[in-house]
């Protein structure tokens, strides 16, 4: 007696596209509230799936027969965004690049977008956000004018697609998937649904013609990719390009890259005439001229690249019960923790000061290896001490007040020999009253006004 088929209505996370048989007001996966809603599909024994033998080109094979020859790697003629990459563009590629409004998701791409013409290859840039003409303005401004680079301002996914067929591109943008809508998904440009349909369409299209595309995407106001979870699944390369409004400089990251390591981080420089790559940004969070006393210069690693960024700190006598404690670029929290260290371990009195820590160039030290640096350069703020410009401190600081060594140490030491940094202050000092120590024998340190020279 053949089995009774049941249908069943199932429901769907419109974010992570976790499924469940009845409908519940938070989703069982991403814990969002409010997004599960009917998949409008049947489940159960409904229908059978008929087997296809597959093409001769598509058969499975060992994996040591898969030839790579047919997936290079090539250049985007941007090289910080080619690091990031792993090296280049693979082609069939599907890339998500997501970042605050205004941080310049746009003018990258139209730089990308020109240099890739440039070298001969055709660009097909299907802009939902601006019109041809504006688009043809910031081009040139930025000096992203070439006959190889094609504009199209599209919201129809079908009419994209046409593009494609009329202009064969090698090379595909678009800006943004949130503003593109499908007649085969319901809902308006935006929705889940029709970012799901959008992004699954482009995909295919990419794996079919071997034709990289590249994505934008918006972000919610927490600063996570907007839309469904299932975007990022999706795609083989998600990027994050993040700045300071405040600030010209620029970084990108790689969230998830199928095609090479996502510890890289390209610099950019915004600039009034485009977008600017920075190889070496050492200079960019270093200050200028003689040391003053609250300085100390710490070694922080971004991805895989090793930065000098120059930690300052400015204490001041108070009266008040609460002393402040006023940070920028730095963790609070961290700070907090390391003056406590710096009172207990090492006697220097910060109980009865406020006190002021800021890096140098709006970069954000989060990595506890700029602990070292926080407190050497609090300690001679509260002693008027300066230290050489060629000394440098490196360390992550324990309650007890032990250095301990940091990840990536011999990197960071050959990036500070580089830099000609003589002296690297690190957990060979083994404790901070020894590091403090050391910075006066080996006469780095001197107060303000002193005939000590400087190391």
């Amino acid at each position: 007696m053949p089995a009774r088929r049941t249908a069943t209505t199932s429901y769907r996370c419109t974010e992570c596209g976790w499924t469940t048989l009845k409908w519940v007001g938070r989703c069982g996966e991403c814990q969002q509230w409010g997004t599960v809603v009917d998949a409008g599909e049947q489940t159960g024994i409904t229908r059978t799936v008929t087997p296809v033998a597959p093409a001769a080109s598509r058969s499975a094979r060992p994996i040591t027969q898969i030839d790579t020859a047919d997936a290079p790697r090539r250049t985007s003629g941007v090289g910080e965004f080619d690091r990031v990459l792993g090296g280049g563009i693979v082609p069939g590629a599907a890339i998500l690049l997501s970042g605050e409004p205004g941080v310049g998701k746009s003018t990258l791409l139209l730089e990308v977008a020109a240099q890739s013409a440039r070298a001969g290859r055709r660009v097909l840039y299907a802009s939902g956000e601006e019109s041809t003409a504006q688009v043809r303005l910031r081009a040139e401004r930025t000096g992203a004018l070439h006959d190889e680079l094609y504009l199209a301002a599209e919201t129809d996914l079908a009419t994209i697609l046409g593009h494609i067929d009329e202009v064969q591109p090698e090379l595909l943008i678009v800006d943004s998937v949130q503003t593109v809508s499908s007649a085969l998904s319901d809902g308006v440009a935006g929705h889940p649904s029709q970012v799901r349909e959008v992004a699954s369409t482009l995909i295919r299209v990419a794996k079919e013609r071997d034709l990289p595309v590249v994505i934008v995407g918006h972000v919610t106001k927490d600063g996570s990719i907007a839309g469904p979870r299932i975007l990022e699944h999706l795609v083989d390369v998600v990027c994050h390009f993040e700045g300071d409004r405040q600030t010209s400089l620029r970084f990108v990251r790689a969230l998830k890259n199928r095609f090479g390591p996502t510890d890289e981080v390209g610099c950019f420089d915004m600039t009034g005439s485009g977008i600017a790559e920075v190889p070496d940004p050492s200079a960019l969070f270093l200050g200028h001229g003689d040391p003053e006393p609250g300085t100390c210069v710490t070694i922080a690693l971004e991805g895989r690249r090793a930065i000098p960024v120059e930690v300052q700190a400015l204490t001041i006598e108070t009266k008040a019960p609460n002393p402040r404690r006023v940070v920028n670029g730095v963790d609070a929290a961290r700070v907090a923790m390391v003056l406590a260290i710096l009172e207990r371990r090492a006697r220097v009195k910060v109980s009865e000061m406020d006190v002021y820590v800021s890096t140098v160039g709006g970069v954000r030290l989060v990595e506890p290896a700029a602990d070292l640096a926080i407190a050497i350069a609090v300690a001679n703020a509260v002693n008027h001490r300066t230290i050489s410009h060629r000394t440098a401190a490196v360390g992550e600081l324990t309650l007890t007040g032990e250095i301990r060594p940091v990840t990536q140490a011999a990197q960071r030491l050959s990036e500070a020999t580089r830099l000609g940094y003589d002296t690297v202050l690190d957990a060979r000092s083994k404790k901070l009253r020894n590091a403090l120590d050391d910075l006066q024998v080996h006469g780095a340190g001197r107060r303000r006004g002193d005939d000590i020279p400087e190391f």
